[in-house]
């Protein structure tokens, strides 16, 4: 097979499985399985596989082990250097944990490319002397994103870009699998830790509804029992076209923030999208082409394999990088996704608030980029300065994402004032490096 599911799983003996054989795993022995951990890529949760504990970045690193020997066994080469694809609005943290899934797998990341970016490669390698706007919807098994593209002189920009890190197929998939628990009088969350058989078999189940009411008007989804085995006298509950369109509702719905948010970035209106491009395997639901087809007056194309697509734009990647003869007639730019800055005080009168985000580079800035702003001490004698560095678009910082902090210490004795110069780096991985600079001593500061 092409694809590999990102399902890792463990067998009792220790051996590790990836790919569908863990997926089949995750049947009969849920507990000893691990997907969706790509929603957990730059968090402390770890996920137990049997008596084990693992970070998202380590069973990542087993998948991307499974791809390269795979690779390696196929091209009968040594797989060194990798291009790896991620979310368009994963963070700072995120990026730098899928780097890390790589070094751990023993590849050198050339570089991190955005998903729809990727895909919107595919396209613009295909039809590089073309001038259009493409909006490029990539709906995946765990995550959502939206990227407005511009083709123009087989050069392709970036021009905004969205996303919802926690929606994606597998939702759709358990919004499913609720209904038919509800329909038996059962509560999703306390039959999944109660009885893990039944509900594993159950998403099995469901999937494969999901998959074939693209193809057929009604099916039937059998609930199996508490052991996850399915009875002659099993209860059945009955799924047509317009029921499932009626129970993912609210999840389409969710889509349209994305959309909305990359339309007005860009500040266009659907009217002026040429092609819409669908990418990721959840795409292929009739009801999402309907919705979007309403919602954006245009049909989504599908000319190159939804599941493939983002796989193919990095191998296009990756002959940019290597300057292949193939592409040397294109150029490709890219944008920041969330807002960068730090926390900063505030003064109202003789009262000072903290908590204030000021942002240092915008979202939606073409990259790579440097930007630089000054700040001050706001006390006599201040002699350190804590610099929290934050993401999002929220004018409080509680409302965004913390990315950690840098301390400027040893700033000379004086009255409020003493000047600080922040900058900020955002190099084409999508990773940030965050510098401090004092005038007045000349001492510099950076992040590691």
């Amino acid at each position: 097979s092409f694809l590999t599911p990102s399902v890792v799983g463990m067998l009792p003996d220790g051996r590790v499985l990836v790919g569908e054989s863990a997926r089949e795993l995750r049947v009969t022995q849920p507990e000893n399985c691990a997907s969706r951990f790509k929603r957990f890529m730059g968090t402390p949760q770890t996920i137990n596989l049997g008596n084990q504990s693992f970070t998202a970045p380590q069973l990542s690193s087993l998948v991307l082990k499974a791809l390269k020997a795979d690779a390696e066994n196929e091209l009968a080469v040594s797989i060194t250097d990798a291009v790896i694809t991620v979310p368009a609005y994963f963070n700072d943290l995120q990026r730098r944990a899928t780097k890390l899934a790589g070094e751990l797998a023993g590849l050198k990341v050339r570089r991190i490319i955005n998903e729809p970016t990727a895909a919107a490669l595919t396209y613009g390698f295909h039809d590089r002397d073309a001038q259009k706007h493409l909006l490029v919807v990539d709906l995946g098994g765990g995550t959502f994103d939206v990227t407005l593209m511009e083709i123009f002189e087989g050069t392709l920009e970036i021009v905004s870009t969205a996303g919802e890190s926690m929606l994606g197929g597998e939702d759709f998939t358990d919004r499913l699998v609720a209904a038919v628990l509800h329909d038996k009088g059962l509560n999703f969350e306390v039959t999944e830790m109660r009885e893990p058989l039944r509900v594993a078999r159950l998403r099995q189940i469901c999937e494969a509804a999901k998959i074939a009411i693209a193809n057929q008007p009604s099916v039937d989804v059998a609930c199996p029992g508490p052991d996850g085995n399915v009875s002659d006298d099993a209860f059945v509950f009955k799924l047509d076209r317009d029921g499932f369109t009626k129970l993912i509702q609210p999840l389409l719905n969710r889509l349209m923030d994305p959309i909305h948010r990359v339309l007005r970035d860009a500040e266009r209106s659907p009217k002026e999208v040429d092609e819409i491009i669908f990418v990721g395997g959840a795409t292929r639901m009739p009801c999402m082409h309907q919705f979007i087809s309403e919602k954006l007056g245009a049909a989504p194309l599908l000319k190159h394999n939804p599941d493939e697509v983002v796989a193919l734009g990095a191998a296009v990647q990756a002959a940019l990088l290597s300057e292949d003869r193939a592409v040397d007639d294109m150029v490709m730019t890219d944008v920041c996704p969330h807002t960068l800055g730090v926390e900063v005080v505030k003064q109202f009168g003789s009262q000072v608030n903290a908590g204030f985000f000021q942002p240092i580079i915008h979202r939606n800035t073409t990259i790579p980029v440097s930007k630089e702003s000054s700040f001050s001490t706001v006390e006599a004698n201040q002699y350190k300065v804590k610099l929290a560095v934050y993401q999002g678009e929220g004018r409080k910082v509680k409302d965004n994402l913390s990315l950690g902090e840098l301390v400027v210490d040893g700033l000379p004795p004086g009255p409020a004032g003493i000047e600080l110069v922040v900058r900020f780096t955002y190099d084409t991985n999508g990773i940030l490096e965050v510098e401090a600079f004092v005038p007045s001593t000349g001492k510099k500061y950076r992040t590691v």
